[in-house]
């Protein structure tokens, strides 16, 4: 079984409630993609042949892959005022639903979270948790520029901990995006750093060491965390700060993570392979934004046990998926 834990949610409402924040301009390229431009550079992206009915398992069936968890990309609802994210989430999680219902032996939701308040928050989790097609929770790799590792997130974090409810992360879009005026930076670039950063101050703010039952996903392999490991670990053994709120190296938390394979690179995933075990990677494909298969996991050089785990035995038993599809 094939299981992708990366890909996302198609959805008009999101697009056009994006196109509508403050800055954003919509640029049509003429080849049927529609840019949302924020300054010089790409904030987010989007074609019609997506909105096509079937898209979505069409391009499943295309690539023999067998269950897919759907969840919204960068911004999530992370980027809209407090005030409006309650109700964003619950519409947006309706329609997750809604889509997930269409194929439910195919299609599961990762269900976002108005995480500006964190009573609310809890409260969508505990509506959503319901339904058979929740397979878990898709957060931003900051809320806004607000740190994952804030006091106001804690709540949030002990309630997934006691119920061991999976999160994925995904990257945000930069706060600071000075010097990313080009080649599209801000998503090539800032992407790869917002997953990085966020995950370094999980570890060193002791989130992952105080509640050590959230099943948590990182995109694209991590960043660029699990080459920095020992660059983190020699923090934890100079700087005092560094293991205020942790009693082991960073290296221990990290190795309790999981990682999703949408760095596409041969060599990442065999860093990850070799460092954190094959039992700890989740094939992805960044649905619809990378058009890819499998490929760059079938490919690899590793035992056939491992890339069966890797493609879907791992995802099947975190997401508690055994049996759904054929």
């Amino acid at each position: 079984m094939k299981v992708d834990v990366h890909a996302h949610f198609v959805n008009e409402e999101f697009y056009d409630e994006l196109a509508r924040l403050p800055g954003i301009v919509v640029r049509d390229t003429g080849d049927g993609r529609y840019e949302l431009r924020l300054g010089p550079t790409t904030f987010m992206w989007r074609k019609d042949e997506w909105f096509r009915p079937g898209h979505c398992l069409s391009d499943m069936d295309r690539k023999g892959i067998d269950v897919r968890l759907l969840s919204l990309s960068a911004p999530n609802v992370h980027s809209f005022p407090p005030d409006r994210q309650p109700a964003l989430s619950r519409s947006l999680n309706d329609a997750l639903f809604r889509q997930c219902e269409t194929a439910p032996d195919r299609l599961r939701a990762l269900c976002c979270l108005p995480l500006a308040d964190s009573e609310q928050a809890l409260k969508e989790l505990d509506r959503v948790r319901g339904s058979k097609l929740f397979a878990g929770v898709a957060m931003g790799s900051s809320l806004d520029g607000v740190p994952l590792n804030h006091p106001s997130l804690e709540p949030v974090w002990a309630r997934l901990d006691t119920l061991r409810i999976p999160v994925v992360e995904h990257p945000m879009y930069p706060a600071n995006t000075a010097g990313l005026d080009e080649f599209e930076l801000p998503i090539r670039l800032g992407f790869i750093y917002e997953t990085t950063t966020a995950l370094t101050r999980m570890i060193y703010a002791g989130i992952f060491e105080r509640y050590p039952n959230i099943p948590y996903v990182a995109a694209h392999t991590g960043g660029a965390l699990l080459m920095l490991l020992e660059r983190l670990d020699n923090g934890y053994r100079i700087f005092p700060d560094c293991r205020r709120h942790i009693s082991r190296l960073p290296s221990h938390y990290a190795q309790q993570l999981y990682y999703d394979t949408c760095s596409f690179s041969p060599e990442a995933i065999l860093l990850a392979h070799r460092l954190i075990g094959p039992e700890r990677l989740l094939f992805g494909t960044d649905y619809p934004y990378i058009d890819t298969g499998s490929d760059h996991v079938t490919n690899l050089s590793i035992p056939a046990e491992d890339r069966s785990a890797i493609l879907g035995a791992n995802a099947a038993r975190l997401f508690g998926l055994k049996g759904i599809a054929t």
